[in-house]
């Protein structure tokens, strides 16, 4: 009560200011608001903004709680010190060692994230005179998901600048935004830095001692998309890439935890189901198609597309960030079709747009994020000729009734 108490006179203190948002955000943070309204008619729901957001990011802990182990596993799996074979009920992959090195290098990600991305928001709301919106919430949660694990955190911050003032505010901020900010964020990042996002090599930590010493990183090849791309063996069986024992970013490896994530979204009524299985369906069509490519002998084991068509249709949700894009990043309310008709076409063609940015680019083999931006600007033209489909077809109605 102290706190709460010290916070409202605060807030009442700089009413009427430039600070007050900043005060307001705070307060509305940790409590609710103090104002009620007591006139007029309302409509009574449980959800509001916050409350959205708050079970976005719940769905997404997770994720982040496996990416963190994982690194380590990975550090450990490459240093010998833990065997593949060991599994997911293993001591070896639940010990401690492996946390902390995973923390050591996700949680700074985290805290960069939030606090470069909270303080332009505070700064915007400060110099526009409006509340701090709960937006950036779910945004800070996911960009250190999409991004490896050794990406600078200097760039991190850039990228979240840019991504902030140019994705989301310069539009008029939450709600506004025409692009994902998360995925804006890292378009950013790999097309101002490719090197730091792409490549034969991803990060896998040195012991946490000499980590700490300054000593260097060891480096390990290329995820999973990365062997393909170069018509290389994948040494990761089904089982590894289900439950998300593989190299890659820090959310996008357990399939598995996304689907609990996709459930929670969709039960709560927060994700489009719809764009889900619509964009599922676009992948999987797409990859039938490559199979086929393949299976009547039109492309041969040289050329360098052969890997990335031949791998099974459906294990194309198993690899790479497809599944975490369709669940958390397609299905973004405000950048995605509005329309229940749209929401099938929207995500439909960005299953089949990722796939196939996947097999045509292997310098880029990872296509749901520029498949997903893509269909963020088309959604509106979506939406349009669905909305005027559906007004022709009761202006005809019409006309047959009136005849």
């Amino acid at each position: 009560m102290g706190l709460k108490q010290s916070l409202h006179k605060m807030k009442m203190k700089y009413e009427g200011t430039k600070m007050a948002p900043a005060f307001n955000a705070i307060h509305t943070f940790l409590y609710l608001p103090n104002e009620t309204t007591h006139n007029g008619t309302h409509i009574k729901a449980a959800d509001d903004l916050k409350r959205t957001m708050n079970i976005v990011i719940m769905s997404l802990v997770p994720c982040l709680i496996f990416g963190i182990f994982n690194a380590g596993y990975q550090q450990n799996l490459q240093m010998d010190v833990v065997e593949r074979a060991a599994g997911f009920l293993s001591t070896e992959f639940w010990n401690l060692e492996n946390f902390s090195i995973g923390a050591w290098k996700v949680l700074p990600l985290v805290l960069v994230s939030y606090g470069v991305g909270l303080l332009i928001e505070f700064i915007f709301a400060v110099i526009k005179g409006h509340e701090v919106e709960e937006g950036y919430l779910v945004t800070g949660m996911l960009v250190p998901l999409i991004v490896p694990i050794d990406i600078p955190l200097w760039m991190l911050a850039v990228a979240v600048i840019f991504g902030v003032v140019i994705g989301k505010e310069v539009f008029g901020g939450t709600g506004m935004n025409i692009l994902n900010p998360a995925l804006t964020i890292r378009a950013f990042l790999f097309f101002a830095y490719p090197t730091k996002m792409s490549g034969d090599q991803i990060w896998v930590a040195g012991d946490l001692k000499n980590t700490l010493a300054g000593q260097p990183d060891v480096l390990t090849g290329e995820t999973i998309l990365g062997s393909l791309a170069q018509n290389k063996e994948v040494a990761f069986s089904l089982w590894d890439q289900f439950w998300g024992f593989i190299p890659g970013s820090v959310g996008e490896t357990s399939t598995f935890l996304i689907l609990i994530g996709a459930l929670i979204l969709v039960l709560s009524k927060i994700g489009s189901w719809r764009i889900m299985l619509s964009a599922i369906a676009g992948s999987l069509v797409m990859g039938l198609i490559f199979n086929g490519v393949v299976a009547q002998g039109w492309i041969g084991e040289s050329s360098k597309f052969f890997a990335l068509m031949n791998t099974e249709f459906w294990n194309h949700l198993l690899i790479g960030g497809l599944a975490f894009g369709i669940v958390y990043m397609a299905t973004d309310p405000v950048s995605a079709s509005q329309t229940n008709k749209g929401k099938w076409i929207y995500g439909f063609l960005i299953g089949f747009v990722s796939v196939t940015i996947r097999v045509f680019n292997p310098a880029y083999p990872e296509g749901v994020m520029l498949a997903i931006l893509l269909m963020n600007v088309f959604a509106p033209t979506i939406d349009h000729y669905v909305v005027e489909g559906n007004i022709k077809k009761r202006a005809k109605r019409l006309k047959v009734k009136t005849a």
